[in-house]
């Protein structure tokens, strides 16, 4: 049984009036949408498509062709671990099996509890200190299990 995931029509409507006669307001508008709700509810996307004369489709493959958009409300806590080559290549790949059991959430998911969203990403421009990861907006370098550890105690909501 699928979940129903209710969003702020309202909030959306006052977004797309706001932006929606700007140059190539379809990015802009996307993101103020993440930015403000946390996720891009597909339900929005036929009214986005209507307010900038654009089909559902042209819609739909934007959010779903950027990576960055979430097609679901995330967790109360986001973890965002680099998945570039420079992480890879300093361990970030059994870093995010550490996270994962830790959190007891897969990356790409969120927990069936809601307190946890946990996601690659594809740089973060933060190279020079590999692996990387982002907890609830705070970037975080060099990061082993250890570390990760001790970051979750000191960045967590509901803890």
């Amino acid at each position: 049984m699928a979940i129903e995931q209710t969003w702020d029509e309202r909030a959306v409507r006052a977004i797309v009036d706001g932006l929606k006669d700007e140059p190539g307001a379809l990015m802009p508008i996307l993101r103020r949408i993440q930015d403000d709700l946390g996720w891009v509810p597909p339900a929005s996307v036929a009214l986005i498509a209507k307010a900038l004369n654009l089909s559902r489709a042209e819609v739909h493959g934007v959010v779903s062709f950027y990576h960055d958009f979430r097609h679901a409300p995330p967790g109360r806590n986001v973890v965002r671990v680099c998945r570039a080559e420079s992480c890879q290549a300093m361990g970030a790949n059994a870093l995010v099996d550490h996270i994962s059991k830790h959190l007891r959430v897969e990356l790409g998911a969120t927990s069936a509890d809601g307190a946890v969203t946990l996601e690659a990403v594809y740089c973060l421009g933060n190279c020079a200190r590999s692996p990387a990861i982002v907890i609830n907006g705070r970037i975080l370098g060099c990061v082993t299990p250890a570390r990760f550890d001790e970051a979750v105690t000191e960045c967590w909501v509901d803890r």
